[in-house]
């Protein structure tokens, strides 16, 4: 168990990075932020990622762009890892570091285009579509955290996407939203495209077989798959490829158990760790401030 979660929060193969140096340079997002509490806790990262492209599915360029253009269908846990290191890189990395993969990225997604079954051309690149990108992953491990791992303020949601902007911009996402009330008002103004597809029904299934934990996990694996489906919004949550398929009664219990003990575990030498070091920090994961 201790080694499946440590892994969700380690580089991939091929990708490893020591985020302990340089000593003292700063990551884009503040240290002892929210972002540096939420992104720690593995079970948050699994059930904040997959609830975030449950969310880029349903809108119809962004799952064309993701389904015809990344190693989801192959390879699913590794596309899976790879997108947890981009997160732990943003949240702990070095700001140079960090922006050097961002701008790999960006490169990348400028070779994306295409157009949906429909006809309609996109772009990786389209800022509109950035702006749905970052702001659902935001809300995902947000919400993740906030269902699951600790109740979080209406103060600290809204930093969780405040402190998201550094990485937005570098994105591209100039228009993702900065707080909470900025999330509710993008998901008002692109509920009318969302849409159910068999991608969705795919996706889940594909998840839900990869061998992201080991075999004798595989139940908990599902588990945490139903708890992704629990924290997506309205109207995402209501379409027939969901419907049915978030938890079960008293299941929301145990992955609230799993979460907030996955905090405490002892994970070993992971990002969030490391980068504590780099700043001389004394915990890998920042207590909440006590409140007057």
């Amino acid at each position: 168990m201790l080694n499946a979660l440590r892994e969700l929060l380690r580089p991939p193969p091929g990708m490893d990075f020591d985020f302990s140096r340089p000593p003292g340079e700063p990551a884009l997002m503040p240290a002892g932020g929210v972002s540096w509490r939420v992104f720690a806790n593995p079970v948050v990262l699994f059930v904040g990622g997959v609830g975030a492209v449950l969310l880029e599915l349903a809108e119809p360029s962004v799952r064309s762009g993701v389904w015809e253009h990344s190693s989801f269908q192959r390879n699913p846990h590794l596309r899976l890892r790879r997108t947890g290191f981009a997160a732990m890189m943003t949240v702990y990395g070095p700001r140079s570091a960090a922006e050097q993969l961002i701008a790999r990225v960006v490169r990348m997604h400028g070779h994306v285009a295409g157009a949906t079954p429909d006809g309609v051309a996109y772009r990786a690149n389209d800022p509109r579509l950035l702006d749905w990108v970052h702001a659902t992953a935001t809300f995902g491990f947000t919400q993740a955290c906030h269902a699951y791992a600790e109740a979080l303020t209406a103060q600290e949601k809204d930093s969780a996407f405040a402190e998201s902007r550094p990485s937005a911009d570098l994105y591209g996402a100039t228009g993702s939203p900065d707080s909470w009330a900025g999330w509710e008002a993008l998901l008002a103004a692109t509920a009318p495209q969302l849409e159910g597809s068999a991608i969705l029904d795919d996706f889940l299934r594909i998840l839900a077989d990869a061998a992201i934990l080991p075999a004798p996990l595989r139940p908990l694996q599902r588990l945490l798959i139903r708890a992704a489906v629990d924290i997506v919004p309205e109207p995402v949550r209501s379409l027939p490829q969901l419907r049915g398929r978030g938890l079960r009664p008293g299941e929301a219990a145990l992955v609230r158990l799993l979460a907030r003990t996955a905090r405490w575990l002892p994970l070993g030498d992971i990002p969030p760790r490391q980068a504590a070091r780099r700043l001389g920090l004394g915990s890998p994961v920042p207590s909440r401030p006590r409140r007057r």
